[in-house]
This record gives C-alpha cells, sequence and structure tokens, in this order.
C-alpha cells in the first residue's frame, strides 16, 4: 500500500474506476441488442413488406415532384391575371 494517496483518494479512485467500466459495459451491450434486433426484424419481414415500402416511397417520391411542376403554373397563372389589370 501507498503512503503517498489517503484512503479517501484510493477509495474515490476505485469508485470512478468502477463507474467507467460499467458505462462501457452498458455501452457495448446496447451495441449488441441493437444489432440482435436489427437482424432480428431483417428476419421478421417477409420481403413483400420491403418491396411495398419501396414501391410507396418511389410514389410518394412522383407525387411530390407533380406537385412542385404544378406549384410554379399557379404563379404564373396568377402574375398574367395581374399583368391584365
Amino acid at each position: 500500500m501507498d503512503d503517498d494517496k489517503s484512503i479517501l483518494e484510493r477509495a474515490t479512485d476505485a469508485v470512478s474506476s468502477a463507474a467507467s467500466a460499467t458505462a462501457t459495459a452498458a455501452k457495448t451491450a446496447v451495441k449488441k441488442v441493437k444489432k440482435a434486433a436489427t437482424k432480428a426484424a431483417k428476419k421478421v419481414t417477409p420481403a413483400k413488406a420491403k418491396k411495398a415500402k419501396k414501391a410507396g416511397k418511389k410514389a410518394s417520391a412522383k407525387k411530390s415532384s407533380k406537385k412542385a411542376g404544378k406549384k410554379p403554373a399557379k404563379k404564373v397563372a396568377k402574375k398574367k391575371k395581374k399583368a391584365k389589370r
């Protein structure tokens, strides 16, 4: 035992090192659980559901592009009406 450090300092060091070890262990456990959950989700979801999701995304992208095309046309029509007045 070193006489340089007091009992309080030694106890504080031990507690802080234990806390940091616990934190790192918890982080690794969370990572492992997340990986396992994603693997299980991939196995559980059928391939058809995945295709449906992709199709839904494509459809929404098409709709948004159509809406984007319509907005300027409306603005142009309004400008023409104002110009006539």
